[in-house]
């Protein structure tokens, strides 16, 4: 009779260092990690800094206050889908249908909020918009983890399936007007100065209280921690980022709210999965399937509900682009849609094979998306043009991934 075995309740392997030694210490092994393959975060946050100095030197109004609220706002929708699609590729699995799954998803918004007699409240139409997002998946996924087809192949029949129901559904009016304020304030309008000082401050504290959560659990249990004077430091910074991000902001129009909207969405899924039974169980199945199904694992069903998180994800992001154009039409998840979320969570750092990446990475690669189409926009360059840029970025990050990979395994950490 086989024995269920829950797979040891360490944090993911992408999780922070720990090492005894105090701070010389962490950053000893640190360094360690970055010699042996594990890059972290340095590479894209070089990315940004290097994409940030050139597109400034060749345009003055790139950093400006004005410009850096246009990219929180041009970047909220792939950052939104991308975090879905990140539990999608930590299984080593992937969804081609995330762009029209998107268009469902604005495109059920945009239908149930027509005015007239047949018009929805506000949240229970985006309630239905995101639900349709979730029965997608979820019906995609039977396919992929009860009948064993691979997740291109359904996907990719998705993403013509769904493009045509958009197609169907928007049929000879071409265009839909969103009218309500709420969905079209989502990526419009901004935060009040107050309200930013506020989330500003909940956050630290959020972070602060979830770090010595952390070191306080590990020290019961008897294992190596954190130093306490890293995490000062790092708490430190992190206010004094946030306080710079507020007043830049708050000298144009402020922080829009989909960017609370995307800081609340990082929490939440970043909580699932680094801190849940649920998470640890992705990660397991990402790195070896079989040895996570021979540990009592139900690889069928995490299969089945991370592709229902993906595409309800899809059709949130879907809604938040729905609302940053005011309207959908019948090209509604079409386009960069799709290209421009999966190379957010790739340029971020999410490995393509699976078992490697965090929720936040597909916000960094967003970033780095948002940063490249706003500067080339800003010098006037073609669309062609800005595909092949991001396509080489793209290229680059998946070959510093695969490089990556070899360095690890060659030094025993793979």
């Amino acid at each position: 009779m086989s024995t269920a075995v829950e797979p040891s309740p360490s944090t993911p392997a992408t999780d922070a260092p720990v090492a005894r030694g105090g701070l010389a210490g962490y950053f000893r092994q640190w360094l360690d990690n970055v010699r042996g393959g594990e890059l972290g975060v340095v590479p894209i946050i070089v990315g940004i800094i290097v994409i940030g100095i050139y597109f400034q030197a060749r345009n003055s109004n790139f950093l400006t206050a004005g410009n850096f609220v246009n990219l929180i706002a041009q970047m909220s929708p792939f950052a939104i889908i991308g975090m879905g699609m990140v539990f999608v590729l930590l299984l080593g699995e992937i969804d081609l249908s995330v762009g029209y799954v998107s268009g469902m998803g604005g495109v059920v918004a945009a239908v149930l909020l027509e005015p007239g007699s047949g018009q929805w409240p506000t949240w229970l139409a985006l309630i239905a918009a995101i639900g349709t997002g979730v029965a997608i998946g979820l019906f995609q996924g039977f396919f992929i983890s009860r009948i064993g087809v691979p997740s291109f192949v359904v996907t990719l029949a998705g993403l013509l399936a769904w493009n045509g129901v958009v197609l169907q559904v928007i049929g000879n009016k071409g265009t839909i007007v969103i009218q309500d304020k709420l969905v079209i304030g989502l990526a419009n309008d901004n935060m009040s100065h107050t309200l930013a000082w506020i989330v500003l401050v909940v956050s630290v504290a959020l972070y602060l209280g979830v770090q010595l959560a952390t070191v306080y659990r590990r020290r019961q249990a008897g294992l190596a921690n954190v130093p306490l004077s890293l995490i000062a430091i790092k708490t430190v910074l992190l206010a004094g980022i946030g306080i710079f991000v507020v007043e830049w902001a708050d000298t144009d129009r402020g922080i829009p709210y989909v960017g609370l909207l995307m800081l609340v969405l990082l929490v939440f899924w970043n909580f699932i999965s680094m801190r849940t039974r649920f998470g640890r169980h992705i990660y397991a199945v990402g790195g070896n399937a079989e040895a996570a199904r021979r540990a009592g694992i139900s690889v069928k069903n995490v299969k089945l509900v991370v592709f229902a998180i993906c595409s309800g994800m899809a059709a949130l992001g879907g809604i938040v682009l729905a609302s940053r154009l005011s309207s959908v039409d019948t090209s509604t998840g079409g386009g960069s849609v799709l290209l421009y979320s999966i190379a957010a969570c790739v340029i971020g750092g999410t490995s393509l094979f699976g078992g490697r990446g965090k929720v936040s990475s597909a916000i960094l690669g967003a970033v780095v998306i948002a940063m490249i189409d706003n500067g080339l926009g800003l010098l006037n360059v073609s669309a062609g043009t800005k595909f092949v840029v991001t396509g080489i970025v793209l290229l680059a990050a998946v070959t510093l991934d695969s490089l990556s990979r070899r360095r690890s395994a060659a030094s025993g950490r793979a």
